[in-house]
Protein backbone atom coordinates (compact mmCIF):
# COMPACT_ATOMS: atom_id res chain seq x y z
CA UNK A 1 0.00 0.00 0.00
CA UNK A 2 1.64 3.66 -0.97
CA UNK A 3 2.14 6.13 1.62
CA UNK A 4 -0.84 8.62 0.34
CA UNK A 5 -3.13 5.78 0.40
CA UNK A 6 -1.80 5.00 4.37
CA UNK A 7 -2.50 8.34 5.12
CA UNK A 8 -5.52 8.31 3.53
CA UNK A 9 -7.32 5.38 5.08
CA UNK A 10 -5.76 6.76 8.64
CA UNK A 11 -7.30 9.86 7.94
CA UNK A 12 -10.26 8.42 7.16
CA UNK A 13 -10.40 5.92 9.97
CA UNK A 14 -10.19 8.75 12.80
CA UNK A 15 -13.12 10.46 11.64
CA UNK A 16 -14.93 7.69 11.68
CA UNK A 17 -13.95 6.53 15.29
CA UNK A 18 -14.42 10.08 16.14
CA UNK A 19 -17.89 10.42 14.75
CA UNK A 20 -18.29 6.87 16.15
CA UNK A 21 -17.74 8.07 19.62
CA UNK A 22 -20.11 11.31 19.64
CA UNK A 23 -22.58 8.63 19.84
CA UNK A 24 -21.78 9.45 23.40
CA UNK A 25 -22.30 12.48 24.30
CA UNK A 26 -25.60 13.74 25.17
CA UNK A 27 -28.27 13.80 22.16
CA UNK A 28 -31.69 13.35 21.34
CA UNK A 29 -32.94 9.96 20.72
CA UNK A 30 -31.30 8.53 16.59
CA UNK A 31 -29.81 11.99 16.05
CA UNK A 32 -26.28 10.06 15.28
CA UNK A 33 -23.63 9.96 12.78
CA UNK A 34 -25.00 5.88 12.48
CA UNK A 35 -25.88 6.01 8.49
CA UNK A 36 -23.10 8.77 7.89
CA UNK A 37 -20.47 6.46 8.82
CA UNK A 38 -22.19 3.68 6.46
CA UNK A 39 -22.17 6.32 3.70
CA UNK A 40 -18.95 7.85 4.20
CA UNK A 41 -16.93 4.64 4.72
CA UNK A 42 -19.23 3.21 1.17
CA UNK A 43 -17.89 6.60 -0.45
CA UNK A 44 -14.41 7.11 0.30
CA UNK A 45 -12.65 3.76 0.94
CA UNK A 46 -11.08 2.23 -2.13
CA UNK A 47 -10.99 -1.11 -0.72
CA UNK A 48 -14.67 -2.40 -0.36
CA UNK A 49 -14.01 -4.87 3.02
CA UNK A 50 -12.36 -1.66 4.64
CA UNK A 51 -15.70 0.13 3.72
CA UNK A 52 -17.47 -2.53 6.10
CA UNK A 53 -15.31 -2.79 8.70
CA UNK A 54 -13.52 0.14 9.27
CA UNK A 55 -17.01 1.78 9.85
CA UNK A 56 -18.51 -1.70 11.45
CA UNK A 57 -15.58 -1.92 13.95
CA UNK A 58 -15.92 1.81 15.33
CA UNK A 59 -19.94 1.29 15.50
CA UNK A 60 -18.99 -1.85 17.63
CA UNK A 61 -16.81 0.09 19.89
CA UNK A 62 -19.01 2.75 20.55
CA UNK A 63 -21.76 0.39 21.63
CA UNK A 64 -19.44 -1.25 23.79
CA UNK A 65 -19.51 1.87 25.93
CA UNK A 66 -22.62 2.98 25.35
CA UNK A 67 -24.19 -0.34 26.19
CA UNK A 68 -21.94 -0.82 28.87
CA UNK A 69 -21.29 2.45 30.69
CA UNK A 70 -23.95 4.51 30.15
CA UNK A 71 -27.09 2.39 28.95
CA UNK A 72 -26.25 -0.40 31.89
CA UNK A 73 -26.55 2.72 34.76
CA UNK A 74 -29.78 4.40 33.05
CA UNK A 75 -31.63 0.93 32.66
CA UNK A 76 -29.97 -1.81 34.83
CA UNK A 77 -33.49 -3.57 34.58
CA UNK A 78 -32.71 -4.09 30.64
CA UNK A 79 -29.05 -4.61 30.96
CA UNK A 80 -27.88 -6.96 33.59
CA UNK A 81 -24.19 -8.26 32.60
CA UNK A 82 -21.77 -7.42 29.88
CA UNK A 83 -23.39 -6.25 26.37
CA UNK A 84 -20.52 -7.53 23.56
CA UNK A 85 -22.62 -6.09 20.70
CA UNK A 86 -25.85 -3.60 19.79
CA UNK A 87 -28.73 -4.81 17.93
CA UNK A 88 -28.82 -6.71 15.23
CA UNK A 89 -31.28 -5.13 13.53
CA UNK A 90 -29.21 -1.71 13.45
CA UNK A 91 -26.23 -3.87 11.96
CA UNK A 92 -27.95 -5.16 9.66
CA UNK A 93 -29.24 -1.40 8.24
CA UNK A 94 -25.98 -0.32 8.59
CA UNK A 95 -24.76 -3.25 6.38
CA UNK A 96 -27.26 -2.05 3.87
CA UNK A 97 -26.54 1.26 3.77
CA UNK A 98 -22.61 0.83 3.15
CA UNK A 99 -24.07 -1.26 -0.09
CA UNK A 100 -26.69 1.74 -0.68
CA UNK A 101 -23.72 3.91 -0.40
CA UNK A 102 -21.98 1.93 -2.97
CA UNK A 103 -24.97 2.82 -5.51
CA UNK A 104 -25.85 6.17 -4.70
CA UNK A 105 -22.14 7.75 -4.13
CA UNK A 106 -19.95 6.42 -7.01
CA UNK A 107 -19.81 10.37 -7.51
CA UNK A 108 -19.87 12.40 -4.28
CA UNK A 109 -21.85 15.58 -4.65
CA UNK A 110 -24.18 17.32 -2.39
CA UNK A 111 -27.47 15.99 -4.43
CA UNK A 112 -26.34 12.55 -4.41
CA UNK A 113 -25.27 12.59 -0.82
CA UNK A 114 -28.88 14.39 0.43
CA UNK A 115 -30.75 11.55 -1.86
CA UNK A 116 -28.28 9.21 0.11
CA UNK A 117 -28.69 10.77 3.35
CA UNK A 118 -32.99 10.67 2.83
CA UNK A 119 -32.30 7.08 1.58
CA UNK A 120 -30.12 5.97 4.95
CA UNK A 121 -32.44 7.51 7.20
CA UNK A 122 -35.58 5.75 5.19
CA UNK A 123 -33.85 2.02 4.92
CA UNK A 124 -32.71 2.29 8.47
CA UNK A 125 -36.47 3.05 9.61
CA UNK A 126 -37.48 0.37 8.10
CA UNK A 127 -35.19 -2.47 8.98
CA UNK A 128 -34.66 -1.25 12.39
CA UNK A 129 -38.86 -1.11 12.80
CA UNK A 130 -39.37 -4.07 11.35
CA UNK A 131 -36.70 -5.73 13.96
CA UNK A 132 -38.50 -4.14 16.66
CA UNK A 133 -42.00 -6.11 15.36
CA UNK A 134 -40.09 -9.02 15.20
CA UNK A 135 -38.78 -8.85 18.60
CA UNK A 136 -40.89 -7.07 21.02
CA UNK A 137 -43.83 -9.06 21.95
CA UNK A 138 -45.53 -6.19 22.44
CA UNK A 139 -46.46 -6.21 18.76
CA UNK A 140 -48.75 -9.00 17.63
CA UNK A 141 -47.26 -11.00 14.98
CA UNK A 142 -49.93 -10.21 12.06
CA UNK A 143 -50.18 -7.08 9.69
CA UNK A 144 -51.99 -4.46 12.32
CA UNK A 145 -48.46 -5.23 14.82
CA UNK A 146 -46.34 -4.53 11.49
CA UNK A 147 -48.08 -1.30 11.00
CA UNK A 148 -47.99 -0.67 14.47
CA UNK A 149 -44.29 -0.95 15.00
CA UNK A 150 -43.70 1.17 12.33
CA UNK A 151 -46.38 4.05 13.24
CA UNK A 152 -44.51 3.70 17.04
CA UNK A 153 -41.26 4.33 14.71
CA UNK A 154 -42.33 7.51 13.29
CA UNK A 155 -41.56 10.01 15.85
CA UNK A 156 -38.04 8.55 16.13
CA UNK A 157 -37.73 8.72 12.38
CA UNK A 158 -37.01 12.59 12.20
CA UNK A 159 -33.70 12.63 14.77
CA UNK A 160 -32.81 10.04 12.06
CA UNK A 161 -33.32 12.05 9.33
CA UNK A 162 -31.78 14.88 11.29
CA UNK A 163 -29.12 13.19 12.36
CA UNK A 164 -27.70 11.47 8.91
CA UNK A 165 -27.91 14.52 7.14
CA UNK A 166 -26.06 16.28 9.87
CA UNK A 167 -23.45 14.26 10.25
CA UNK A 168 -22.89 13.47 6.68
CA UNK A 169 -22.71 17.06 5.91
CA UNK A 170 -19.96 17.11 8.61
CA UNK A 171 -18.16 14.18 7.56
CA UNK A 172 -17.88 14.37 4.13
CA UNK A 173 -17.63 18.38 4.20
CA UNK A 174 -14.36 17.76 7.19
CA UNK A 175 -12.78 15.27 4.65
CA UNK A 176 -12.94 17.58 1.59
CA UNK A 177 -11.79 20.31 3.37
CA UNK A 178 -8.43 18.24 4.75
CA UNK A 179 -8.44 16.20 1.17
CA UNK A 180 -8.02 20.13 -0.50
CA UNK A 181 -5.29 20.94 2.07
CA UNK A 182 -3.38 17.95 1.59
CA UNK A 183 -3.68 17.16 -1.89
CA UNK A 184 -1.71 13.75 -1.43
CA UNK A 185 -5.18 12.36 -0.21
CA UNK A 186 -6.91 12.16 -3.05
CA UNK A 187 -6.21 8.81 -4.45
Amino acid sequence: MSEKLIKRTGILSIMILLAALSRLLPHPHNFTPIGALALFGAAHFHRKELAFAIPFIAMWISDLLLNNLIYAKAYPEFYTGFMFMGSLWVYAAFFGIVLLGFWLLKKVNVSNLFIASISASVLFFLVTNFGSFIIDPMYPKNFVGLISAYTMGIPFFWNTLLGDLFFSGVLFGAFELVRRRQIRLSV
